[in-house]
C-alpha cells in the first residue's frame, strides 16, 4: 500500500478580460500620479512652514516641482497672513489633484 501525497490543486482564477486589466492598470497609474503630485505639494508646504534651508538642493527641487504643479493656482488667495495664503495657494492644487485623479481612477475601475 503506497501513501503518495499529491500536492493540493492550485486555485484556478478565471482570466480577466483584456480590457479590464488595461483599465485597472491605467487607473492605478492615474491614482499614483495624483498621489505623487499631492505629496510634492504637501511636502513643500511642510518645508516652507518649518522654514527649511532654501539653499539646500533637495528643498530647491521640491520647491521647483511644487511651483510647476501649482502654477495655475498661484495668487488665487490673497490674504494678509502669509502662512494661510501659502497653505491655500499650494493646498488647493493638492486637493484638486487628489480629487480628480482618484475620481478618474474610480471611474476607470468601475468601467
Amino acid at each position: 500500500m503506497s501513501h503518495i501525497h499529491e500536492p493540493a490543486p492550485l486555485p484556478t482564477r478565471e482570466p480577466e478580460p483584456r480590457g479590464e486589466t488595461a483599465s485597472r492598470r491605467t487607473a492605478l497609474v492615474i491614482h499614483t500620479i495624483a498621489d505623487i503630485a499631492a505629496a510634492f505639494l504637501g511636502l513643500w508646504i511642510l518645508l516652507h512652514l518649518l522654514e527649511a534651508n532654501e539653499g539646500n538642493v533637495f528643498v530647491q527641487f521640491v520647491e521647483a516641482v511644487a511651483d510647476w504643479l501649482a502654477g495655475w493656482s498661484q495668487d488665487i488667495f490673497t490674504m494678509e497672513s502669509e502662512s494661510v495664503r501659502f497653505v491655500l495657494n499650494y493646498g488647493l492644487p493638492a486637493v484638486v489633484y487628489l480629487a480628480v485623479g482618484h475620481g478618474i481612477a474610480a471611474r476607470l475601475r468601475r468601467a
